[in-house]
């Protein structure tokens, strides 16, 4: 999987944007098909080149998420509050070419993202869900038009999702991982993924697990209140795939082609970090 596709939902992102960073930090970190790494600590855009050198790629942007089109495109938000004065929100999405130039794609506005997905599959399709009971899992294909792909009457607090190459769509539920097949079938994979830990104060529930991406064996969750990122096989085997050590947690990450995981790792003091962690299990701190 060489890039991380994240939810998009209006309510979520309001809650993402006044919780405490150290409770609900980024989760995007992505890699491009030259090897480099992108991945954000909330206030910028960090690269991670070929040759180990970090740089800031895009400066002064609070996005959660990221995500590279197929040409190599980096594509993210930023997300504002105006201040008491008058309670608003602001967003604006903005594109970084291979070639360095720097363009909004979505231009400056009030409100929060509801009608551009960085949750894409290998065909372009964007992915976000909208209301509780039911929830509706819904699609906008390339040529703009939006259709509903499922919709979840047992859903009880769907949280960061996942798209696959083949447009399976992968998503958290209230500590379950679930999925919707390209048809609309909603099944369960894997219960009780949330589990508390000595973070689980500064995380609370809702925020114990982050990150969601695939790899190797499964579909791996970062599970921040643990400090754990899981592993959860098609059949329902759950296993753990990595471990970070205090004061880090792991909140997102990728897969290199070679089986290499780039674990982004934030702490209860909002510090960022990005950990290399090679199939021979040798490991690179950023």
């Amino acid at each position: 999987m060489r890039r991380l596709l994240i939810r998009l939902v209006p309510l979520a992102a309001a809650v993402a944007a006044v919780a405490p960073a150290a409770a609900h930090p980024g989760v995007g970190i992505v890699r491009d098909a030259s090897g480099n790494v992108y991945y954000t600590d909330l206030s910028r855009v960090w690269k991670i080149d070929v040759l180990g050198r970090k740089s800031v790629a895009v400066p002064g942007v609070h996005t959660h998420e990221l995500w590279l089109d197929p040409g190599g495109a980096l594509y993210g938000e930023h997300l504002w509050y105006e201040g008491d004065a008058t309670k608003a929100w602001g967003h604006r999405v903005w594109r970084l070419a291979p070639d360095g130039s720097l363009a909004d794609v979505v231009p400056a506005r009030r409100g929060f993202r509801t009608d551009y997905s960085f949750v894409r599959d290998g065909a372009g399709n964007g992915f976000w869900h909208v209301g509780e009971t039911p929830v509706r899992f819904l699609v906008r294909g390339a040529a703009g038009e939006v259709s509903v792909r499922a919709v979840c009457r047992d859903c009880r607090d769907v949280r960061w999702t996942t798209a696959a190459p083949d447009g399976t769509l992968w998503f958290v539920d209230a500590g379950a991982l679930r999925a919707v097949s390209p048809e609309g079938t909603i099944r369960t994979v894997a219960r009780g993924l949330s589990a508390r830990g000595l973070l689980s104060e500064s995380t609370g529930a809702r925020h114990a697990l982050m990150g969601i991406w695939l790899g190797p064996g499964g579909v791996y969750v970062a599970r921040f209140s643990t400090r754990e990122v899981l592993r959860a096989a098609l059949d329902g085997t759950v296993s753990i795939a990595a471990r970070s050590s205090p004061p880090w947690s792991p909140t997102g990450g990728t897969f290199a082609p070679d089986g290499t995981l780039w674990l982004l790792e934030g702490s209860v003091a909002n510090a960022v970090r990005v950990r290399r962690i090679a199939p021979d299990g040798r490991e690179t701190i950023y």
